[in-house]
């Protein structure tokens, strides 16, 4: 049992350590979350207590306007995360600010006890702590970039390891067991496919997308993937963990039509990176597809058939040149080739958007509000189903998901 002065000191040490001590506003949240989750542990501060106490809004702060909790909330999320991924890799004390919660979780570490997900990418496998510091910290280093070394994905899975045994004895969400029974109860385990999008060029001298046709092909780089399919991968395998069980990971490259037909899957990334969605049965309401001609010629949007959805004709991202504020993703379950598989597709028209698709079926919330819609109560009522959301995003983090399109099967 961790006490309120252990507490209080690891706080110092984060406050004090190289990721934070520059950030005057992320020092002042975690302590005033801290002080918070010490004194009423059951119940979580609020987003307009924290914008006005802690940030200084007003009375009239309207959370649908003013996003500046959320987006402070992710940047500390995202603090913690580097931090203990390197500098504070063996402090005894984890400090998480899940998401979803404005309550931070409090964690003794302990290295003796460490349960590690199975991680697959074609053969090789990670168990326990076998990854080294240095491609921890190199992990990290990359996951600031837009498109980030799959190593991370690694780093990431392998820092769960230090918090599967606190997440199994938690309460699962009964939307997580409706939702998620059909990947967690395969007994092989589901797949995760990410995105990696060929890529021509070195990071330290310039990258740009692979050109068939007109570049080299023994000259692709097909080992990266963007930031926010990184984060997605994490956020499956904590809930994964949650509902104890794993899953495996494989990059797009590497997939295969007999993993299709012996597997539950769930795509991470969109058909203009997730090449393999361009092989298989994909969602039908809602289709990704580049501009054809005018000013945005060549972006990738998202198609809709039905114009009375609720959502626009083509949807697209904000324009390139601009700060991206504006995204939109899909999430589509469909049915596999094989009677009684399933495919699930989380994929965005940037990383961004993959990022949100994900966080939506992995945050309690947002995933009850999606089973309401679709009138479902119990794992067997839910069947095929495409939904498009509209995802609002500052300083690269997403801070608000809307569901605006739905299609149920008949």
């Amino acid at each position: 049992m961790l006490g309120r002065e252990q507490i209080l000191g690891q706080i110092e040490r984060l406050v004090n350590s190289r990721a934070l001590h520059k950030s005057e506003a992320l020092c002042k949240l975690l302590r005033y979350l801290a002080q918070h989750s010490l004194d009423n542990p059951d119940v979580p501060p609020k987003e307009y207590t924290i914008a006005t106490e802690v940030f200084g809004r007003s009375a009239e702060y309207d959370p649908q306007v003013d996003s500046t909790t959320r987006v402070q909330a992710g940047r500390l999320r995202a603090k913690l995360a580097n931090y203990y991924a390197t500098e504070g890799i063996n402090d005894p004390i984890v400090i998480d600010l899940p998401k979803g919660s404005y309550a931070l979780q409090f964690e003794s570490r302990h290295h003796g006890d460490v349960h590690i997900s199975e991680i697959v990418e074609g053969e090789p496998q990670v168990n326990g702590h076998a990854e080294s510091n240095g491609a921890r910290n190199l992990s990290i280093a990359l996951g600031v970039l837009l498109a980030v070394a799959v190593a991370l994905i690694v780093a990431l899975m392998t820092h769960r390891a230090d918090t599967v045994p606190l997440a199994a004895e938690r309460q699962v969400p009964p939307a997580f067991s409706i939702f998620w029974d059909r990947f967690v109860k395969t007994p092989e385990h589901a797949w995760v496919v990410f995105s990696n999008a060929a890529f021509i060029g070195r990071p330290e001298t310039g990258m740009r997308y692979y050109s068939p046709g007109k570049d080299p092909e023994q000259r692709v780089w097909d080992h990266y993937t963007g930031v926010g399919e990184v984060l997605a991968v994490h956020d499956l395998d904590v809930v994964f963990a949650t509902l104890h069980s794993r899953v495996r990971v494989k990059r797009g490259s590497l997939f295969t039509l007999d993993d299709l037909k012996q597997n539950e899957l769930i795509f991470v990334g969109s058909p203009s990176e997730n090449l393999t969605l361009r092989e298989i049965p994909t969602t039908q309401h809602f289709r990704f597809q580049r501009v054809a001609s005018g000013p945005r010629e060549g972006d990738l949007g998202i198609v809709t058939d039905d114009p009375n959805a609720g959502a626009p004709q083509i949807a697209l991202a904000t324009p390139s040149g601009q700060p991206l504020t504006d995204d939109y993703a899909v999430i589509g379950l469909l049915s596999g080739p094989e009677q009684g598989r399933s495919v699930l597709v989380l994929a965005g028209t940037t990383t961004f958007g993959t990022q949100a698709a994900v966080e939506y079926v992995c945050r309690q919330d947002s995933l009850e509000q999606l089973l309401e819609k679709l009138s479902v109560h119990k794992p067997e009522d839910l069947k095929p189903f495409e939904a498009l959301l509209h995802v609002k995003i500052a300083h690269g983090v997403p801070v608000e998901m809307q569901l605006i399109a739905l299609h149920k099967s008949d």
